[in-house]
């Protein structure tokens, strides 16, 4: 029971040792992958933002002017493009070609360990 609760303690031990001495890296590691993860999706994070501005000006110009205008024809983004009279396959393989550059980009821009 005892050497159980030491070779326990040891680990911890050494976890919070390598934890401490690594601290920056890891904090730098959790934000680049993130940043890193925002550019590769950013086709999803646009269309998360358009429905999202969107709804905000529609609020705002319906509480200021008494009538909601809208800036896209209508949100997420792929519907506006659709309402402009972009065929379905058009938009979603220029979004595919897009995403692929952004993909690109945000593998090259990873650090090589």
């Amino acid at each position: 029971m005892q050497s159980e609760q030491v070779k326990f303690y040891a680990m911890a031990v050494n976890g919070s040792t390598s934890l401490k001495r690594s601290k920056p890296n890891y904090i730098y590691s959790i934000v680049g992958v993130a940043i890193v993860l925002f550019i590769m999706g950013g086709i999803f994070v646009v269309e998360t933002f358009s429905v999202a501005i969107q709804v905000m000006y529609f609020k705002y110009t319906k509480f200021k002017y008494g009538v909601g205008k809208r800036i896209f024809l209508m949100a997420p983004l792929h519907h506006h493009y659709e309402k402009k009279g972009w065929k379905e396959t058009q938009v979603v393989v220029r979004f595919w070609i897009i995403t692929m550059m952004l993909v690109l980009i945000g593998i090259s821009s990873l650090k090589i360990r």
